[in-house]
C-alpha cells in the first residue's frame, strides 16, 4: 500500500511524554528545536501520568477546509492530506476555531496557520518515536486495533458479570 493511503495512528497508552516528536517536527520543518513550531503536540496531565500526542487527522470532510474564507486550505490528493497554502493564508484563524482536534496552529512569527503535512509521506515524528506511540499505518490497521481492544473490554465485562452472577446464587 502506498504512503498516500496511510494515516497517523496515535496510541496514547504508549506515550511517555518525552516530547521528542515535537522537537523532531519543529527541527524538520523550521530548523529550530521549538515545541511551539511543532505540528504535533503532546497534551499532558502530569498528575495522572497521561500524555496524548495530538495531530491533524486529515479529515475527509475537513471543517478547516470548509471554513477558510480564501480557500488557503485544500486536499492534496497525491498524499491524501489536507494542506495549507501559506501564500493564500490571511491568518484569520477560522480554521483554528473549528478544528475538532485542536490540530491547527497559529504562528505569531509568520502570522499564518500551520498543521501536520505528514512530512510528504515520511513523518519524522514516527521515525523518532522509540515507544511507537505514533505510527504511520494503513487505515485498516487502526480499525483492527480498536476492534480488538473493544472485544477485549466486552470479554472482560462478560467474565466479571458471570463471576458476580455466580456469587449471587
Amino acid at each position: 500500500m502506498e504512503s498516500k493511503d496511510k494515516v497517523l495512528a496515535i496510541n496514547h497508552e504508549k506515550c511517555t511524554g518525552c516530547r521528542l516528536c515535537e522537537m523532531v517536527c519543529s527541527v524538520s520543518h523550521d530548523g529550530a528545536s521549538n515545541p511551539a513550531r511543532s505540528r504535533i503536540r503532546v497534551m499532558k496531565w502530569e498528575s495522572e501520568g497521561l500524555y496524548i500526542p495530538m495531530s491533524c487527522q486529515q479529515c475527509q470532510d475537513a471543517p478547516c477546509m470548509a471554513i477558510c474564507p480564501v480557500r488557503a486550505i485544500s486536499r492534496d490528493e497525491s498524499l491524501n492530506r489536507v494542506v495549507v497554502n501559506q501564500n493564500k493564508c490571511i491568518g484569520c484563524r477560522s480554521c483554528v476555531t473549528v478544528c475538532p482536534f485542536g490540530a491547527m496552529n497559529f504562528s505569531t512569527l509568520d502570522r499564518k496557520v500551520f498543521k501536520c503535512d505528514l512530512c510528504d509521506g515520511d513523518p519524522q515524528c514516527v521515525r523518532f518515536c522509540d515507544m511507537k506511540a505514533v505510527d504511520f499505518v494503513d487505515p485498516e490497521q487502526v480499525s483492527l486495533v480498536k476492534k480488538k481492544a473493544a472485544a477485549e473490554r466486552i470479554s472482560a465485562a462478560r467474565k466479571e458479570a458471570a463471576a458476580l452472577e455466580s456469587g449471587i446464587r
